[in-house]
């Protein structure tokens, strides 16, 4: 009964978009915060943010909390990624991983010697309850930690002499038997049946041999998500007049052998950076971005989602959305968005409860 309710939802949400292309009403939080990543547990929504260390927010009791220097709570402020089991919380800054017991509400913190300081830029963390480890993307190499063991691996994926096919952005648990990392050069898909390090456990896949539909100098991922037998993969945008190839961006629909869908600007996405992507059943949402070629920076271009069943993109055109969102969770009945102002929250069930 739960997924038909939940199927209805989105096939009236989605016929509201292309209607009216305005959302229901949105919940906002943290005003003022730069949120990079969001993360769940039963219990709690966990942000990691730009200068003001990491939020709590109490799903029960509708409270936030924090924990940042100027509390005492944890000494660092600068996080860049964050996940958590149902004991701990994992959070990736701008100066290694920071570890809490929710337990003891105690935080501890690991820093990696192997590639120097920029090492120490953990820019994703993806726990693996398969296995009880948690996966760690560094700005160089990638890191294990066994939690049963209290364990750190360390890996370089380096391939081809190619340093930034170790330079790893994004990490996504395919299953109960991959593991897919997401680099500046392309990603490895990682056979947890074999050790890491044993030749045969990863395959690389660049915009070589028709990958990626053969675009651009190279591909740069950064965000992965999965839909039964199909997986989404967002890329950087990163192109300037002296290389206008560099990095072309997109969103891509790839079947798992060798055939490609591409969503840019040329089929109703808003850019062709893309920041970050989520599922809600057969919708794919998007959150895009412009690089400038001239300027250098990046340009928020707000929200899209994608009916993958009819391939059919709406530009969600609401001017009470931010127009950067870095990040997009889905609990199971709120979409959090993650801005460069604050958290904007989406309530899917109480939206439902309304129409109904």
């Amino acid at each position: 009964m739960k997924t038909s309710r939940i199927f209805l939802f989105f096939a009236i949400l989605f016929s509201v978009l292309s209607a009216q292309d305005e959302l229901p009403k949105l919940n906002y939080f943290l005003e003022g915060i730069k949120v990079f990543d969001i993360a769940g547990d039963e219990s709690s929504i966990w942000v990691a943010s730009n200068g003001n260390g990491v939020f709590r927010y109490d799903k029960k009791s509708g409270k936030w909390s924090n924990y940042s220097s100027d509390n005492g709570k944890i000494n660092y402020d600068f996080f860049y990624c964050i996940d958590t089991d149902d004991r701990y919380v994992f959070a990736g800054s701008t100066d290694g991983l920071f570890i809490m017991d929710k337990k003891r509400e105690r935080w501890s913190k690991r820093k990696f010697g192997q590639g120097g300081q920029l090492s120490n830029w953990i820019r994703d963390v993806v726990y693996d309850e398969v296995d009880d480890v948690l996966w760690i993307g560094r700005f160089k190499y990638l890191s294990k930690f066994d939690i049963r063991t209290r364990r750190f691996h360390d890996y370089d994926l380096t391939v081809d002499g190619n340093r930034k096919s170790n330079t790893i952005k994004a990490i996504a648990v395919d299953g109960d038997s991959l593991v897919w990392f997401g680099t500046e050069a392309g990603m490895h898909k990682y056979d947890k049946s074999r050790r890491i390090d044993d030749g045969e456990s990863l395959i690389f896949y660049n915009n070589r041999l028709n990958y990626f539909q053969g675009e651009g100098e190279t591909v740069s991922i950064s965000s992965m998500i999965f839909e039964q037998n199909n997986m989404w993969i967002g890329l950087d945008e990163f192109i300037t007049e002296e290389r206008p190839e560099f990095n072309l961006g997109g969103l891509y629909k790839f079947n798992r052998r060798n055939d490609w869908i591409k969503y840019d600007v040329t089929n109703g996405l808003p850019a062709n950076g893309i920041y970050d992507i989520e599922r809600t059943g057969s919708y794919i949402w998007v959150s895009c971005y412009q690089f400038g070629e001239r300027t250098k920076e990046f340009y928020g271009r707000g929200l899209a989602v994608i009916d993958s069943i009819a391939e059919k993109v709406i530009y969600i055109n609401d001017e009470r959305l931010p127009a950067s969102i870095y990040s997009i969770y889905y609990d199971g009945a709120n979409l959090w968005l993650g801005s460069d102002n604050g958290v904007y929250v989406l309530d899917l069930t109480n939206t439902l409860a309304n129409w109904n």
